[in-house]
C-alpha cells in the first residue's frame, strides 16, 4: 500500500493549486484520508481530512485554511484533491497526504510515526511574490 502526492512546484502569491494523492493498494473509501503541511523547524501541520460513512461524506479543516482549502477525491476514491485558492506565502511547504482505516481512527490523527497511518513523501509548495 502506497500513497504518492503530486501536483506541487512555484506558484505566486493569489494564485490556486490543486494537489494530487493517489493510493495503491487500498482505496479512501474505506480510509480516513487527509493532508499534512511541514514547514523545516515546525511540527507537521493536519490541515483537512475526508472519511466516507454510511454513504456520507465528511469533511474536517483547520481553521486556518478553511476558508481557501478544499479537500476532495474523485468517484473511484482512488485519488484525493487538495484545491488551494488565494495562496499565501505561509502556505509553502511539503505538502503530505496520509491515510489511516476509518474503523481505528477515534477523530485524532496519531504521532506521524504511527505504524497506523500510510503517509506519502510528499510534494512542494513554493510561494512566490
Amino acid at each position: 500500500v502506497q500513497l504518492v502526492e503530486s501536483g506541487g512546484g512555484v506558484a505566486h502569491v493569489g494564485d490556486s493549486l490543486k494537489l494530487s494523492c493517489t493510493a495503491s493498494g487500498f482505496t479512501f473509501d474505506t480510509h480516513v484520508a487527509g493532508w499534512f503541511r511541514q514547514v523545516p523547524g515546525r511540527e507537521r501541520e493536519g490541515l483537512a481530512h475526508i472519511s466516507d460513512s454510511d454513504g456520507h461524506r465528511f469533511h474536517a479543516y483547520s481553521d486556518s485554511i478553511k476558508d481557501r482549502f478544499h479537500v476532495s477525491t474523485n468517484d473511484a476514491h482512488t485519488t484525493m484533491y487538495l484545491h488551494i485558492t488565494r495562496l499565501k506565502p505561509e502556505d509553502a511547504g511539503v505538502y503530505l497526504c496520509a491515510a489511516m482505516d476509518r474503523n481505528v481512527f477515534d477523530g485524532e490523527w496519531p504521532d506521524p510515526s504511527s505504524a497506523l497511518v500510510i503517509w506519502g513523501k510528499g510534494t512542494l509548495v513554493t510561494v512566490s511574490q
